[in-house]
């Protein structure tokens, strides 16, 4: 179905929640924090002095990497871009021509899995890097998604060993922390692989976030810092899954960590062929940057703003039904001012608790976080006055759909509720895209190029209280 047009107040929902990626744009963070100089480069307080045969060269990994790398281009200018070359990998839809930094196509869009051409891009990156010199600087481009776009699997284990591991303890309830402990333990760029290979005198890495709390070693894997490998942990998180799911585990995988361990002891850390660069890790854009953003837009239209979070997490349908009751609360309350607008914001990246059931399912967090609190509106006590609640993932994408979320308003609720369809049906089986597709109410924006996680805006305008 054609998206819907939307009512005022959903339209004053969307600017905001705009205001917000607007603000993450990653050519715009790349301007904010690279400046050139004569002699050399800046990056905030870092500064890179050139000699004259001074080479920059520029790598790196995610679903922001497009933007990024233009960005950057521009900043450099001719002058510097003469001296640049570069490689980096993103997904298929966000290649396009750059003047002196390759776009990689690494992966289709919607599947966050790593990839054989992903593999192939991230031998070329590790190869360019350690033909770098003392005197080159080397510029690491890393944002959201850019685990699964930079693999590497180590001698002896295949991509399709690594992505049965992977599948396995994700179905398995695993947390990111074990995910990330047993994906470095089997590869050669995550957990300061990158750092290990570059033999340039300088790697600066900017940094756009989608992580909660911005942890360096968890963002892309955190393939610029350099961390142990822990093959006792791994071996533990592994043999766990197996006692839950015989067969989960390729023999290679248990092999290379139980003959690692031995050869290296259970903290370890890959070889490597030389001293490290010196290397700076600087986060230019994370969830607290976008929602920052939306709510000065939200102020400038003349919403108050009581709400205001970032980082967040929970479960997505909790989440859902959290941001419908403080929507209700605001506006059936006797303490809320007349004439007042309310503007509720919130970032961060909840999870979805999938059901056990057949068939294909379609949706994604932000999707089934906004069907969610559709269910809640439908209950009374009915909010007395126009309203509009969206949730959107800030690149573009949510879960392996086409839309970056979902919006609902007043007038479709009514729609909703008149078409009597079974709202439970759809949210009990995480089918959320479907629901909205046939009201027209997926959010579609196509690539942002950049990642900060979700951003949600709830919106009562001024003037109708």
């Amino acid at each position: 179905m054609q998206r819907r047009t939307p009512s005022l107040v959903a339209e004053d929902a969307l600017k905001i929640w705009q205001a917000g990626v607007n603000a993450v744009a990653s050519d715009r963070l790349i301007a904010n924090h690279v400046d050139c100089w004569k002699s050399g480069l800046s990056f905030d307080r870092t500064l890179w002095r050139a000699a004259a045969d001074s080479q920059i060269c520029v790598v790196g990994a995610g679903k922001a990497g497009a933007g990024m790398a233009a960005g950057l281009e521009r900043k450099l200018g001719s002058a510097w871009l003469s001296r640049t070359t570069g490689f980096v990998n993103v997904p298929d839809d966000c290649v396009r021509p750059l003047q002196a930094i390759h776009l990689h196509p690494s992966r289709p869009a919607g599947r966050n899995e790593p990839t054989e051409q992903g593999v192939q891009g991230t031998e070329e990156i590790l190869h360019r890097v350690s033909q770098l010199r003392e005197q080159d600087l080397c510029l690491v481009l890393l944002s959201g998604g850019g685990s699964a776009l930079l693999p590497a699997p180590v001698d002896g284990i295949t991509l399709a060993d690594k992505l049965q591991v992977t599948r396995s303890l994700s179905r398995n309830g695993a947390t990111i922390s074990e995910l990330n402990c047993v994906r470095r333990a089997i590869s050669r760029v995550k957990g300061g692989g990158l750092l290990r290979a570059c033999r340039a005198g300088l790697m600066v890495s900017l940094i756009i976030s989608d992580v909660i709390g911005d942890p360096l070693d968890v963002i892309a894997s955190g393939p610029t810092v350099d961390l142990q490998v822990d093959c006792a942990a791994a071996l533990k998180i592994l043999r766990k899954l197996e006692s839950q799911s015989a067969g989960s585990v390729p023999e290679s995988v248990m092999t290379f960590l139980q003959q690692t361990g031995r050869s290296h002891g259970s903290a370890a850390r890959h070889e490597t062929s030389g001293p490290l660069p010196r290397s700076v890790n600087l986060v230019i854009g994370n969830n607290k940057t976008a929602v920052t953003a939306a709510a000065e837009e939200a102020r400038r239209q003349g919403y108050s703003v009581p709400i205001f979070e970032w980082d967040q997490p929970g479960i997505a349908a909790d989440c859902g039904r959290k941001l419908a009751r403080a929507l209700r609360q605001l506006n059936v309350s006797s303490s809320a001012p007349a004439k007042a607008g309310v503007c509720l914001i919130s970032g961060g990246e909840p999870t979805v608790q999938l059901a056990e059931t057949p068939g294909q399912q379609k949706g994604g967090r932000n999707q089934e976080l906004v069907l969610a609190a559709t269910a809640e509106l439908m209950n009374p006590p009915p909010i007395p006055t126009p309203w509009a609640l969206l949730s959107g993932g800030t690149d573009g994408e949510d879960g392996p759909t086409d839309a970056a979320g979902a919006i609902i308003d007043s007038e479709l609720l009514e729609t909703i509720r008149s078409s009597q369809v079974d709202l439970d049906a759809y949210l009990s089986v995480n089918n959320s895209y479907p629901f909205f597709d046939q009201f027209g109410a997926l959010l579609k924006t196509g690539p942002t190029h950049t990642n900060v996680m979700d951003l949600r805006v709830a919106v009562c305008p001024p003037g109708e209280h």
